[in-house]
């Protein structure tokens, strides 16, 4: 139910929104948190959790899942594990899930929606991920998406991002849908769009 997280909290005040952003495949939770000093999000407590398994190939490097033979191993441990750290995050910060934005980064934002669209969350945000599963519709409303993808991403393909999106809104989802003129990256000029929905879905 644990799991090993980088925390930054508001300088001048009590948050009163959680942003969690989970990394990609073969990163670390230091790679995306440098965000924190780049976003513009005075009310957010920013959590950045480390995956909890190790990559066979990169040292210091992590993996939510594993990629090696296509058959995703650990990955349903991986989302138990994170659906259970996500439920007991109010009782330790005292922010609700209906007040927390759930984002990842490639391997990360397809745990996010993997996990997410079963949570009673503020929102989910995908940055170059994926969906590896087949949507089916929930009974309970899904949290609003936002994804966001590269046109030249040479890792995860747009056409992943494309499929994902076409199938969640098949579902009956809300998805916003932005395309980038880059590769499998987050350069700053896609911060505002992420920033505006994070800031549209917790106020």
């Amino acid at each position: 139910m644990y799991l090993e997280a980088i925390a930054i909290k508001p300088k001048n005040n009590a948050p009163k929104y959680l942003l969690v952003m989970l990394h990609g495949w073969g990163a670390n939770a230091e790679d995306l948190a440098p965000l924190a000093s780049i976003l513009n999000l005075p009310d957010y407590q920013l959590l950045f959790p480390n995956a909890p398994l190790s990559h066979p190939q990169v040292p210091g490097g992590l993996a939510w899942y594993g990629l090696e033979t296509g058959k995703y191993e650990g990955i349903e441990e991986s989302c138990q594990l994170l659906q259970n750290w996500l439920l007991s995050l109010e009782e330790n910060t005292g922010i609700p899930l209906s007040n927390t934005i759930l984002s990842g980064f490639s391997q990360g934002g397809a745990m996010s929606l993997n996990v997410g669209i079963n949570l009673p969350l503020a929102g989910i945000c995908s940055l170059s991920g994926y969906l590896q599963f087949q949507p089916q519709k929930l009974a309970s409303p899904m949290p609003p998406i936002l994804i966001i993808h590269g046109q030249k991403d040479m890792v995860v393909p747009v056409e992943m991002a494309q499929k994902a999106r076409d199938e969640l809104k098949a579902i009956d989802a809300t998805v916003e849908y932005h395309e980038f003129n880059m590769g499998h990256e987050l350069p700053n000029n896609v911060l505002p769009v992420l920033e505006k929905f994070i800031k549209a879905n917790t106020r």
